[in-house]
């Protein structure tokens, strides 16, 4: 479904990002992750070369919008374009708003929505010259009715909304499209991380009656990097099992 696309994928090391980096990889893409740091980008390249796959990764700081400006050029170069960008790094938050300073809060917007801005920014030339172009960013189901702490993370994903809808219809001239997919609660490392006896009323509350698996998210992913989707843009995918109702 992406034969011969040169995807970049943030957040690819894990979880949910690097569960996307193997799909579009076994739908013949040509992948770059991207990760926080040298050691967890060569970990994560050393463990997909154990599952028969080739991945190209870099690790720029992604507050640093000079950082990232060159490392896309840099990409852009080796490989003569640049064809889908998922904005999938991000951080989350769960303190009562009297616990969350404005470090904090500046942190989560910093990484969740400051980043994904520079990343389209450095990305759009290239797009625009060739004409084409996917753009896919990583919200959350809470930014469509919030959650009852941590407010930062809900605000920044309210704004990963936003910032979708208005650039789809802003890069629509030059067939970019602009997407994001909403995912509910996830089975990754994090989540396996917490008491059973928290999860389990959480999945009584998902009419599908289980918390979504990472491929179910990167399948949404695939589907909207492809031309299977060529006529959507500015959409807001939820892959929550219906949680959200």
């Amino acid at each position: 479904m992406l034969k011969n696309k040169i995807a970049i994928v943030t957040g690819g090391t894990r979880g949910i990002g690097l569960q996307i980096v193997r799909t579009f990889y076994q739908n013949h893409a040509k992948v770059v992750l991207f990760g926080a740091s040298e050691e967890s980008v060569k970990k994560a390249i050393q463990l997909l070369q154990t599952e028969g796959m080739q991945v190209d990764g870099y690790w720029p700081n992604l507050k640093d919008y000079k950082e990232i400006s060159e490392t896309i050029s840099k990409i852009k170069e080796k490989y003569g374009r640049i064809d889908i960008l998922v904005n999938n790094a991000g951080m989350s938050a769960n303190q009562k708003i009297e616990e969350t300073s404005s470090e904090d809060f500046d942190r989560i917007m910093d990484l969740n929505v400051n980043a994904i801005f520079y990343m389209i920014k450095a990305v759009v030339p290239f797009m625009k010259e060739q004409h084409s172009g996917v753009i896919l960013n990583t919200s959350s189901m809470v930014s469509i009715y919030g959650q009852p702490s941590g407010a930062g993370y809900p605000t920044s994903k309210f704004a990963v909304n936003g910032l979708t809808k208005s650039l789809a219809r802003e890069l629509a001239p030059f067939q970019i499209r602009v997407n994001a997919v909403a995912p509910g609660i996830t089975n990754t490392d994090m989540v396996q991380a917490l008491p059973k006896e928290m999860i389990e009323p959480l999945i009584q509350t998902i009419p599908l009656g289980r918390i979504g698996e990472t491929q179910d998210i990167a399948n949404a992913f695939l589907f909207l990097a492809s031309d299977l989707a060529s006529y959507v843009t500015g959409e807001i995918l939820s892959v929550d099992g219906a949680a959200r109702s």
